[in-house]
């Protein structure tokens, strides 16, 4: 019998370590829905750390047992979703959060393909690619986040904005981490989008290109405003509470892209972050826009990539 309280502390001390954004915007939730989300971000951190050879996500490096680490994770992935006891709390923290939820089994397994692409050297050639990737490492989050606010696993157009949120976070996060991503071999720019530039392959870091890189990055950042946007719609569907927390993430997360977009060439020189003042200004911005949530437009999700059914 797993003992939830010690995975709940487990958690939570796996979200202040592991991410200070996530762990401010967590607080937000009422009680039971905030240890649910530090539970199932125990989860996600720890396939994360498995996959790419790191600690709390710090320490990135290439593996060497790529096929051993995915086998390991998909395993105890399937007997916490089963309901068994797996022996390692993080994966525990999945096997209570989708017993209380109902989440499902699908995303879990989807998110883990997400890192089998990474563990195949895989590299986008085209928008599409990149987006489909987004969704199996970040928009599969996103839906799973929404199932452990309430939302119904039934209501797909719910979980298609949250969906676009995930997305949003990982491409910030790529344009934020172009510079460490290349250190470790990895790049998740489309090949498309280096050839329309003129970059050659594998010398987008190089001094001579960064003009061209800030571009690519800047485009990046326009999408995530973009799946950002869409995202902020779903929250009509929300809970005040949890349209607060979501509202805060998307703020502190969108500010990372807008941060890269405006630093230009000197994005990469030192990582991009945001400060506790920024933090604590979007918690109370968001306070505002969740209590006017629902005089948001019913905009379309015209034009954007769409997660597989």
């Amino acid at each position: 019998m797993v003992d939830r309280a010690a995975l709940v502390a487990h958690a939570r001390s796996t979200i202040a370590k592991g991410s200070k954004s996530f762990a401010a915007a967590s607080r937000l939730f009422d009680r039971r829905t905030c240890e649910r989300a530090q539970l199932l971000y125990a989860w996600c951190r720890a396939c994360d750390d498995i996959a790419d050879g790191q600690v709390l996500g710090h320490g990135a490096s290439a593996v060497q047992d790529a096929a051993a680490r995915l086998s390991r994770m998909r395993a105890l992935t399937a007997k916490a979703l089963a309901g068994e006891e797996t022996g390692d709390p993080s994966f525990d923290c999945l096997g209570v959060v989708a017993a209380e939820t109902g989440l499902p089994a699908r995303y879990a397994h989807d998110l883990i393909d997400g890192f089998a692409l990474d563990a195949q050297d895989w590299r986008p050639r085209s928008e599409a690619d990149l987006l489909r990737y987004c969704y199996h490492v970040a928009g599969t989050v996103g839906c799973m986040m929404a199932v452990v606010m309430g939302v119904d696993p039934s209501d797909e157009a719910t979980l298609d904005r949250a969906c676009d949120l995930g997305i949003a976070f990982q491409l910030a996060n790529i344009a934020r981490d172009i510079s460490e991503d290349d250190a470790i071999d990895r790049c998740y720019l489309p090949v498309e989008w280096l050839v329309e530039v003129d970059i050659p392959p594998g010398e987008h870091m190089k001094p001579p290109f960064r003009p061209r890189l800030a571009m690519l990055a800047r485009r990046l950042a326009i999408m995530a405003e973009r799946y950002e946007a869409s995202a902020r719609v779903g929250t009509k569907r929300l809970s005040f509470r949890a349209a607060w927390a979501v509202l805060a993430a998307a703020g502190i997360y969108g500010d990372i892209a807008r941060e890269v977009a405006a630093r230009g060439e000197r994005a990469w020189d030192r990582r991009v972050s945001t400060s506790g003042a920024d933090k604590l200004g979007w918690v109370i911005t968001a306070a505002w826009q969740a209590a006017g949530r629902q005089l948001l437009p019913d905009a379309a999700r015209e034009g954007l990539w769409t997660r597989p059914r």
